[in-house]
């Protein structure tokens, strides 16, 4: 693609046909505030190393997809003012505009896979918003999964959103939603969200023996991998609901609606439950960069055909 610079280390870790495994920018731009933004990306990245795998944390920088980061770039996009938010329907502008954007889901995985990299991870993905069959409020992540081929672990969707909704979407998307030891679908920072899933697996072998039969079937949409918080920094789901609640309704008394909505109601999701959110968010973050990178070993281990 014209306008990827791929860092050096992940052109390198490619070209040998190691583990590599992406991350978004927008969990660091508009996600977390300052230093936890930071710390997280800075231990996300590590979480992969100590894995043996090569980050490649991607972000739109000065009208160029940037397919990993340095340290300083990093810190860039968790300090600077005016950032984008950048999905995948906006990468164009960005680029011809020369904007920096911190890229959402939707937008890391379409410029991941254009890389070449098979695996990427991330807290949770977006979808469909509570209200959704009204307002029509579902993420992009849904539909860029169901056009990608490329492996996303998370820990499952954000629990603002109706998750049964978002799973129903999944489906039509034609995304393979795996359980990584668990049978209920994760709610981001609840284990459990009462929904059951079709398939689950408990090491990240039997993963990378999917992710092959998925290519070699030559599919083009993504599969879904969600794994729970640890129970460590878990947080009970009637009380995310209640927060939830609250939170929703001084969004429709302030008028906050559209790409503002979901940074707001963590934020005041974050404020309700005394910063125990903050401490969850980047504990799954972390576990799910640590994960996917286990996966991207076991698939670099043997290759795909």
């Amino acid at each position: 693609m014209k306008y990827l610079q791929i860092h050096p280390p992940v052109q390198a870790a490619l070209a040998a046909n190691r583990a590599v495994v992406a991350f978004e920018t927008s969990l660091i731009s508009h996600g977390l505030p300052w230093p936890k933004n930071f710390e997280t990306g800075q231990k996300m990245e590590a979480a992969a190393q100590a894995q043996g795998a090569t980050p490649a944390t991607i972000a739109v920088h000065q009208g160029k997809i940037r397919i990993g980061c340095d340290a300083p770039l990093l810190e860039h996009f968790a300090r600077a003012e005016g950032v984008l938010k950048v999905g995948r329907k906006d990468l164009s502008a960005a680029i011809a505009e020369g904007r920096d954007g911190g890229t959402t889901v939707s937008a890391t995985i379409h410029c991941a896979a254009a890389a070449g990299i098979n695996i990427f991870a991330t807290g949770g993905i977006g979808g469909v918003h509570r209200g959704g069959e009204k307002s029509f409020d579902i993420s992009a992540d849904l539909s860029a999964l169901g056009r990608t081929a490329i492996t996303t672990v998370c820990s499952g969707a954000k629990s603002i959103l109706d998750l049964a909704k978002t799973l129903e979407v999944l489906e039509s998307q034609n995304v393979l939603v795996i359980g990584f030891g668990t049978d209920s679908f994760p709610a981001f920072y609840a284990r459990e969200s009462g929904l059951k899933l079709e398939h689950r697996v408990d090491t990240p072998q039997q993963a990378a023996e999917i992710l092959r039969a998925q290519h070699a079937l030559a599919m083009e949409s993504a599969i879904l991998i969600v794994n729970p918080i640890d129970e460590e920094f878990a947080i009970d789901w009637h009380d995310l609901k209640i927060w939830t609640e609250q939170a929703e309704v001084e969004a429709a008394t302030e008028g906050v609606s559209g790409k503002a909505l979901t940074p707001f109601l963590l934020s005041r999701i974050g404020a309700l439950s005394q910063g125990r959110t903050l401490a969850a968010n980047q504990a799954l973050a972390v576990g799910n960069a640590e994960l996917a990178a286990q996966i991207a070993v076991a698939l670099a281990a043997t290759g795909i055909e």
